[in-house]
């Protein structure tokens, strides 16, 4: 019953969102981003899931797409477009959609990358991710919300990290991606598109 309450309310917390944008002119906006993130917020395979995310985070993403801070020149034109209320609006809409799980993974090595995720690699001096992710991977404040998100949008993020290519990258996450093999990345990244 208490689970029913929970979801009744991310529900209608979700509707006055998006009663809100569409009686505010921002429907446009909110379909805009469909388009690439779905009707549920809950993403496709190279657009991650907005559903539930934390909404500091997308505020943040959408800056620095407008700044050009974040990499990402579909994402630079279209959030050029959005002032600052618009941000806010878009954010507060998608995190109060409750969130599914991508469950694209390979559950062979989702328990390797829970066990990962959970307690880190102390071996490599690798902090467990739920330090900083929260212990269901649900994200703080703008720590984003990694539960759900699709593995193969998980495993190209910690790759590019990894690598150098996202110069916007804050630490410790490219630290912490150098650091991680291959191996160790699709597992979490198994682990992760499998929790709600």
């Amino acid at each position: 019953m208490k689970r029913v309450g929970v979801i009744v309310s991310a529900l209608a917390l979700a509707l006055s969102a998006f009663s809100a944008l569409a009686g505010g002119g921002h429907s446009q906006k909110v379909q805009y981003c469909s388009w690439c993130h779905g009707v549920s917020g809950q993403g496709f395979a190279t657009a991650p899931r907005l559903a539930g995310q934390r909404a500091e985070y997308i505020e943040n993403q959408l800056q620095g797409f407008r700044q050009h801070t974040r990499p990402g020149p579909f994402m630079w034109n279209t959030a050029k477009n959005l002032d600052a209320l618009d941000a806010g609006d878009l954010a507060a809409y998608f995190s109060a959609i409750p969130p599914q799980a991508a469950d694209d993974g390979d559950r062979v090595t989702a328990s390797t990358g829970k066990t990962i995720y959970q307690q880190g690699i102390p071996s490599s001096n690798i902090v467990a991710c739920a330090a900083c992710h929260g212990p269901n991977a649900e994200g703080i404040r703008e720590i984003p919300r990694l539960g759900g998100l699709s593995a193969s949008y998980l495993k190209t993020r910690l790759d590019q990290w990894a690598h150098g290519n996202l110069a916007s990258a804050s630490a410790p996450m490219p630290q912490i991606a150098r650091q991680l093999s291959a191996a160790d990345i699709d597992s979490l990244a198994s682990y992760l598109s499998f929790v709600k």
